[in-house]
Order: structure tokens, then C-alpha cells, then sequence
């Protein structure tokens, strides 16, 4: 499940890519009908993901990601199901849930537009993240580990992360300050989830 322009271009994109890179997810280049929206959805129907809960994910992830801001015009219903042939039933059942979160409004006539926000790190630190996160999935597959390999290791590795002492307090408190969250901020955590790593390792 990934929102993107559903072209690839090579591994490890700089800094000033991450924003109109094809590789980063969430790029809108109007496939979905929907030239006004910053993204497109896309749809991983073997991921045993409800279709309504792969298109609030991808929003929730367009806006930690910054890829959505508040203003933002979502993909429009009709232009949703033409695209990924759902019911619109789905689509309305998606936008009402984000409606309850509070992150998206509808506008009679208009469509439904982007009102919250989720917490972010800023861009420039997302593109190291993401590089050093590429270099990794490098090193995974060099070691003959397979997608579903990789994500065990992951799932592992979080599990381990959350673990930690201490780290409920600390994400409640990433939740409450905007502007900030995700896994990178906190760098004694980030060695207790190696650790973890090489545990199962």
C-alpha cells in the first residue's frame, strides 16, 4: 500500500530529491483523476488491509510525511473509485474517518480538504532517515533476506524500540509537541532498537 506515480529511479535520492522524487510515495501526478490533489492512492489488495483503512493510512503517512498540509485538497471521490474501480461507499467511509480524527473536512460541492495535521520531522532529516533506512534495506537483501524477512527483522527491531524503558513517556510527549515525532529523535533509543537487532540477529 504506497501512494506514488508508480515509476522507480535508483536507490538512495538526495536530499533535494525527496520532495519530487517519483521513488518517494505520495507524489500526485493526477493518475487517480485528480490533478488539484498532492497524492494519489494506491491499492495492495493481498495486504489484508481493509480498502477504507489503506486510504486513511495513506493519508495519516502523506501528513507525517509532509507530503499533505492543511489546505490540501484529498483525491476526489469519483476521480477515486474511476481510478482504483472501488465503491464510492469506501472512498465516503475513508473521508468520514478522517473526518472523526479530525484531518480532513468535506465541502459541499467542493470536496474534502486536509484540516489537521500529524506530527513531522522536518525534510531535510527525513532525507537522511530515508537514506540511511535505503542503505540498510541494501544490506538486508545482500544478506538474502526477502520482503517478508526484512519486515520480520523490522517488526523485531520496533517491538524492541518500544520496549525500552521509558518509551511510552517519551512518545506521548513526541505526540503532544508539534512539529516533531517518529523514531529518529530519540539517538539512546535508536541503539536500543541495534541492539534489538542483533539480539535476533
Amino acid at each position: 500500500m504506497t501512494i506514488d506515480k508508480g515509476t522507480d529511479t535508483a536507490p538512495g535520492a538526495g536530499a533535494e530529491d525527496v520532495a519530487t522524487s517519483p521513488e518517494v510515495p505520495f507524489a500526485g501526478d493526477g493518475s487517480s483523476g485528480d490533478a488539484g490533489s498532492p497524492i494519489d492512492f494506491r491499492l495492495d489488495p493481498g495486504s489484508g488491509v481493509p480498502t477504507y483503512r489503506q486510504l486513511v493510512q495513506q493519508v495519516e503517512h502523506a501528513l507525517r510525511l509532509g507530503y499533505l498540509k492543511p489546505g490540501d485538497q484529498l483525491p476526489t471521490v469519483k476521480g477515486t473509485v474511476a481510478a482504483l474501480a472501488i465503491n464510492p461507499n469506501t472512498v465516503l467511509k475513508a473521508y468520514r474517518e478522517l473526518e472523526h480524527r479530525g484531518l480532513a473536512v468535506g465541502r459541499p460541492g467542493q470536496g474534502t480538504f486536509v484540516e489537521g495535521t500529524l506530527s513531522q520531522v522536518p525534510l531535510t532529516e527525513l532525507a537522511g532517515l530515508r537514506r540511511t533506512l535505503v542503505s540498510w534495506l541494501t544490506t538486508a537483501d545482500a544478506a538474502g533476506l526477502d520482503e517478508d524477512g526484512i519486515v520480520a527483522l523490522f517488526t523485531s527491531a520496533l517491538s524492541d524500540f518500544r520496549a525500552r524503558p521509558g518509551a511510552a513517556a517519551r512518545a506521548s510527549d513526541r505526540r503532544g509537541r508539534p512539529g516533531r515525532g517518529g523514531a529518529g529523535a530519540d539517538p539512546a533509543g535508536q541503539s536500543k532498537a541495534t541492539g534489538g537487532m542483533a539480539d535476533i540477529a
